[in-house]
């Protein structure tokens, strides 16, 4: 499993359209944009990688309340297990008129064999 997809298939119950690094064609009045930050291999003492840490900011564009939707999100990324390490209102954007809120997570995975 891969941090990017848990996330589309746990949002995708939302309703709200999902895209990885920038949303392309003309965006709804409510979209989520999957950022991915961070895949590092964690360690152990005999030099090999027994885990995958990986982390993705979560970018929420809309043109309502954010508010609920960002519970709603955290409560389902709480609930399958995905650390929550930052939830943070961007701004609001002028020129398209849309609230940024951004929530960035991370997840462990184990190594997967070759």
């Amino acid at each position: 499993m891969s941090l990017l997809k848990d996330l589309n298939s746990l949002l995708e119950p939302i309703g709200i359209p999902i895209e990885t690094g920038i949303f392309s064609g003309k965006p709804p009045n409510e979209y989520i944009v999957i950022t991915p930050m961070s895949d590092r291999l964690d360690f152990f003492a005999d030099n090999q990688a027994h885990s995958v840490i990986e982390e993705a900011r979560l970018s929420l564009f809309t043109k309502k309340n954010y508010q609920s939707l960002k519970k709603q999100i955290t409560k389902i990324l709480l609930k399958a297990d995905i650390t929550v390490t930052d939830r943070q209102y961007i701004g609001f954007e002028d020129d398209t008129k849309y609230h940024h809120y951004a929530i960035d997570v991370m997840k462990e995975y184990e190594m997967e064999e070759s």
